[in-house]
């Protein structure tokens, strides 16, 4: 864990915890050691403090470019050891996360690309399949509850008072490889991330909005799957 996580992690806490009542469910799901991916809802910019809240290990997280951009906010993900993320091209990140992943460490992923504007659970994109199957790493399904009750999606700074209510909830780890039995890895990864989207939609209470199955045999398949998990 390196020295600008700790600090900006031992100064924000106490004070997250101090402004917010946070509740945690299932980190027992969490490995103690051993690499993970966390693929979380993302409701708002502060879904990637309140994970690294609750969680002993360091989380380390693909954060999109464009905070980078910015000065006032570039020094703080880069002391928290985040990677830059390409939205329209994520593969330069998607590698550097690999070697986070072969290195024991722990990755958390927004599938969803950017936060929700309407509150349900937007189409997941593959690239955290795509990881998983490369690395071999468990998924282990994230729901945040509250966070857009702290920080909405136009606000510029978090609303302190109040104490607002946070959940964190963290689901069983998956093991996406079992979905390449439905065909190629390519034709794959798709129903593999629709399933785990359906995973997250349970813990963080949303309606799922993005999975939109054709009349492919590998659909009509991964539909009866999939139903048959989600009940």
């Amino acid at each position: 864990m390196n020295l600008g996580y700790r600090i900006l992690k031992a100064v924000l806490s106490p004070l997250m915890r101090a402004f917010y009542r946070v509740e945690v469910e299932g980190l027992d799901n969490l490995p103690v050691d051993g690499s993970a991916i966390i693929a979380a809802n993302h409701l708002s910019f502060v879904d990637s403090l309140f994970i690294p809240l609750v969680i002993r290990r360091k989380v380390t997280f693909l954060a999109k470019k464009e905070y980078f951009d910015d000065p006032r906010k570039a020094w703080f993900f880069r002391s928290a050891g985040q990677i830059p993320c390409d939205r329209s091209d994520g593969t330069e990140a998607l590698e550097s996360a690999e070697e986070v992943l072969r290195g024991g460490g722990i990755v958390a992923i927004f599938p969803e690309g950017t936060r929700s504007r309407d509150g349900r659970l937007q189409r997941g994109r593959t690239g955290v399949t795509r990881l998983a199957l490369a690395t071999e790493a468990p998924v282990i399904p994230c729901g945040l509850i509250g966070t857009d009750k702290v920080m909405p999606v136009g606000m510029n700074r978090p609303r302190v008072r109040r104490r607002k209510r946070v959940v964190v909830s963290f689901g069983h780890p998956i093991d996406l490889r079992r979905w390449i039995g439905f065909g190629s890895e390519a034709v794959a990864t798709r129903p593999a991330t629709d399933h785990l989207m359906l995973k997250i939609s349970r813990l963080s209470r949303q309606t799922y909005a993005g999975w939109e199955p054709s009349f492919s045999t590998i659909d009509q398949r991964t539909s009866e799957a999939l139903a048959s998990t989600s009940s």
